[in-house]
């Protein structure tokens, strides 16, 4: 008797969740002509100068493999971009390394370093992939929590209470999808001194930080001690607009590229030559397109808080990311219940907040890349749904 195809799965992916947000995605799927304010990917049409590159260098037949590492070209740039945003230096030639996407560059960082039972601690509600990744190598997730009291900043305190022995790896992502929260910087001071103090490697997801709104974003590879103890991650995709260009980075140790580059060379290979051309000339020339859609998400953002609060539904202000993260508590649905039903009755969807995992519950994920006048018709619709439970129930 042949073997049933799932007895075939390791066990390690078997029992591994499916996405909360692909799921719910979905559900939406089957409504076409809904208004989505779910999906993380900028409205914004790639700007045409960093499309152009691209055609340019098909054009020119620029169509092989690169160095694994990536062109060197764009290492150099990613240097200095790097150096003159984060204010940290990366040598191009061994300290870089281009990958596809963020999210590629965050599972060879955690590939590369995470034995079999080693810990990683990570703040939540966090982005969907971070507990998975850390499951995918056999590691241990230690989620610490984050609350609206806080802005959903990392609590130094909670930081070390969660702390147990084994803890090898701190996960930080800021500005924070989904919830937009930032780190001011005594707080991320204290979480570089924690992180020295445990001998911590910082893995840092700052793929949101030009889209930091209230203060300058500041990397924690740019604290005294932090350098070499710390993986920065970055990419394209968010304030570029370049979601569809898979495009990546990671900056580090040499001995922490050369690992996560052993990994990268033996599956991806590299990243796609048409992209790396296209982030040249995004690093060269995309300051002024990146303000641009920035000021577009500020004047965004702004009106949601506004619209939320005066709803009925709490709704801190992000410093960062396009991302509002209300609490829909009051209205005595769960997070899947509440955009489930909104979905129903106004064609309306959000994100349930505990698909960022457990301490997203009672909130919902409303991205603001979208238009203007899409996110006041939708706030519309919310608005009319909570009038209407209102008046059922009375």
């Amino acid at each position: 008797m042949p073997r049933n195809p799932s007895e075939f799965v390791a066990h390690h992916v078997k029992i591994l969740p499916r996405s909360g947000i692909r799921d719910f995605f979905g559900l939406v799927a089957q409504r076409p002509d809904a208004i989505s304010l779910a999906i993380g990917e900028p409205d914004f049409v790639t700007p045409w100068h960093i499309r152009e590159a691209a055609w340019f260098a098909l054009e020119r037949g620029r169509t092989s493999y690169t160095d694994n590492l990536g062109l060197i070209r764009l290492r150099r740039e990613i240097c200095a971009y790097v150096e003159r945003f984060f204010h940290v230096s990366y040598a191009p030639q061994n300290e870089v390394l281009v990958t596809v996407g963020v999210s590629e560059a965050l599972d060879l960082a955690l590939r590369s370093i995470i034995n079999p039972g080693e810990k990683v601690i990570y703040h939540e509600p966090c982005y969907v992939s971070y507990h998975p990744s850390i499951s995918l190598v056999h590691g241990e997730g230690v989620g610490v929590s984050t609350s609206p009291d806080d802005a959903f900043m990392l609590n130094p305190e909670k930081l070390r209470q969660a702390w147990t022995p084994g803890c090898k790896v701190l996960v930080l992502n800021f500005p924070t999808n989904p919830t937009g929260g930032t780190a001011d910087i005594e707080t991320l001071q204290k979480i570089a001194d924690f992180a020295i103090e445990k001998d911590l490697l910082v893995i840092s997801d700052e793929i949101y930080s030009e889209l930091s709104f209230d203060r300058p974003h500041v990397s924690i590879a740019s604290l005294p001690g932090m350098r070499d103890r710390t993986l920065l991650l970055h990419g394209f995709s968010k304030a570029f607009a370049m979601t569809g260009f898979r495009i990546g980075y990671a900056c580090g140790p040499r001995e922490l590229i050369e690992a996560m580059m052993k990994v990268h060379q033996y599956s991806m290979l590299c990243a796609p030559i048409l992209s790396q051309e296209a982030a040249i000339e995004a690093l060269r020339n995309g300051a002024e397109s990146v303000a641009r859609m920035k000021a577009q998400y500020h004047r965004r953002r702004d009106f949601l808080v506004e619209r939320f609060n005066g709803m009925g539904l709490k709704c801190h202000s992000p410093g960062g990311s396009f991302y509002v993260f209300p609490c829909i508590k009051s209205t005595g649905l769960d997070s899947k219940a509440f955009a489930t039903s909104l979905l129903e009755s106004e064609n309306v969807a959000l994100v349930p907040g505990n698909a960022f995992g457990p301490a997203g519950e009672g909130f919902v994920r409303v991205s603001f890349s979208t238009a203007y006048d899409t996110l006041i018709e939708a706030c519309n619709r919310i608005e009319h749904f909570l009038d209407t439970r209102k008046s059922t129930a009375v």
